[in-house]
C-alpha cells in the first residue's frame, strides 16, 4: 500500500464542503497541503 501502510477515510465528514478545509480565497498549492493535511489530523481521519 503506498504512503507507509497510511490510509485516509473521509466518510465520516462527508458533509464538509472545500471551502471550509481551504477557505474562500486563493491559496498556493504548499498551504492547500498542509490546511488538508491539518483537517485529516483534526478529524482524526489517518489511520495506520
Amino acid at each position: 500500500m503506498p504512503f507507509g501502510n497510511y490510509a485516509i477515510n473521509f466518510s465520516s465528514v462527508a458533509n464538509v464542503t472545500l471551502a471550509e478545509v481551504f477557505g474562500t480565497g486563493d491559496i498556493k498549492p504548499s498551504e492547500m497541503t498542509k490546511k488538508l493535511w491539518a483537517f485529516i489530523k483534526s478529524n482524526n481521519l489517518g489511520k495506520k
